[in-house]
């Protein structure tokens, strides 16, 4: 049996209130959450309007808000910026991802909480770190086009959006892990500290490796359809019936069991396919004739091939397919969660585990303010002044029990 000791998430006992929206701020909290953290999601009366997303936008509240409390509070209103500075003097944690000033002009930005708790460590998400960019308006799309991301994903003369929000998602990341890092820089010397994570800064760490590319060769690095590869196999190869799958061969012991494996010994022999950068330098003439050469195999046999010899492949996957994934299901990589509408799915958990085990879900996405009076009465709220606050539309949810 799993004893506490070992069963325990590492951020238990710590509480994180969060003014989140969309997808960078809520990566943050969730990511603490599924560690173990309290987190309070601070949203405003009607809810968040992330919820209300369609299109590409309509998962973003269901991934990014699980393991987290609700409580909605209009901060328009000064009794609901009372009520919410009350549960951030019980915080360990606030993070935020509003414009720049938004907190200020509340009250509840990085220096008037110092004040009250020095304690406190406040993550603020923001399109870019403090500098000449950081008045403009970011978005994940406006950091993939200015921080090359976009040009080195598209086609040549055809920038294009990497197909996730990999800046929002990574930068609520790299907010998390400053959160972490001065949780622990607390337990040294006793106070808090502010931790600013941004899209664009994040971007350009993306794109780091291409960065350094030029200034190891001097060469632009050509956007990723048409660039030189580093590997001689690294590529979609269109099979049997219009089946597409991605075979890769990346070293000269790989190469040596690829050509046993599909009787082409002669190549072995080649001295101009002798090495991978021999074979590299050979791609012209040497991909058409794999690609011919492997025409003919089911990508079902090509796979299996692969998959017995110890070869890097993978099947061209759409999201939808990967609910039925034999190993996730396998793992219990996807958790059962329960979505807006009340209709049951699965949701990818944090991909890591600790102790064999990946972090649960132990709460469901909240309904808008599914936890206000349980909080509220927490911090000292009686039943009548919730019930007040809640006719004056300052706040809202559940009902008192």
């Amino acid at each position: 049996m799993t004893s506490r000791a070992t069963s325990r998430l590492p951020y238990e006992g710590i509480r994180v209130v969060e003014f989140t929206h969309m997808v960078m701020g809520p990566t943050c909290g969730m990511l603490l959450a599924d560690l173990g953290a309290e987190v309070i999601k601070v949203e405003p009366i009607g809810g968040d309007t992330t919820r209300r997303l369609l299109g590409s936008g309509a998962g973003f509240f269901p991934m990014f808000n699980r393991n987290k409390k609700s409580i909605a509070l209009d901060l328009k209103q000064p009794e609901g910026v009372e009520a919410a500075r009350r549960l951030i003097d019980t915080a360990d944690v606030v993070s935020e991802n509003f414009k720049s000033g938004v907190m200020d002009k509340l009250g509840l930005g990085y220096a008037a909480l110092k004040a009250r708790n020095p304690r406190l460590i406040y993550v603020s998400h923001k399109g870019f770190l403090p500098g000449p960019y950081d008045n403009r308006t970011a978005l994940d799309e406006v950091v993939q086009m200015m921080g090359g991301l976009a040009y080195m994903t598209g086609r040549s003369g055809d920038p294009l959006r990497a197909g996730s929000s990999v800046n929002d998602i990574m930068g609520g990341m790299f907010g998390a892990m400053g959160a972490m890092a001065a949780l622990a820089q607390r337990e040294h010397t006793g106070v808090g500290t502010e931790v600013q994570a941004s899209l664009f800064e994040n971007n350009v760490f993306l794109v780091g490796q291409h960065m350094m590319q030029y200034a190891m060769t001097g060469k632009a690095p050509a956007p990723m359809p048409s660039r030189i590869s580093a590997w001689a196999v690294y590529d979609v190869f269109t099979v049997k019936d219009g089946e597409q799958i991605f075979l890769a061969v990346v070293s000269d012991k790989q190469w040596d069991i690829f050509c046993r494996a599909f009787g082409l010994q002669e190549w072995l022999a080649d001295t101009r396919l002798k090495t991978n950068n021999d074979r590299v330098q050979a791609r012209e003439w040497l991909m058409p004739l794999l690609r011919s050469h492997l025409a003919d195999y089911p990508a079902a046999a090509l796979a299996a091939r692969f998959e017995e010899e110890g070869l890097p492949f993978a099947p061209i996957t759409r999201p939808e397919q990967l609910f039925d994934d034999p190993h996730l299901k396998a793992t219990g990589g996807l958790a059962p969660i329960t979505l807006p509408d009340g209709r049951e799915s699965f949701v990818p958990l944090a991909p890591l585990t600790l102790d064999g085990r990946q972090p649960p879900i132990r709460l469901q996405p909240p309904a808008v303010g599914e936890h206000t009076d349980a909080l509220l009465r927490a911090v000292g709220y009686r039943d009548d002044e919730i019930a007040a606050l809640k006719a004056r539309r300052i706040t809202e949810g559940d009902q008192p029990s």
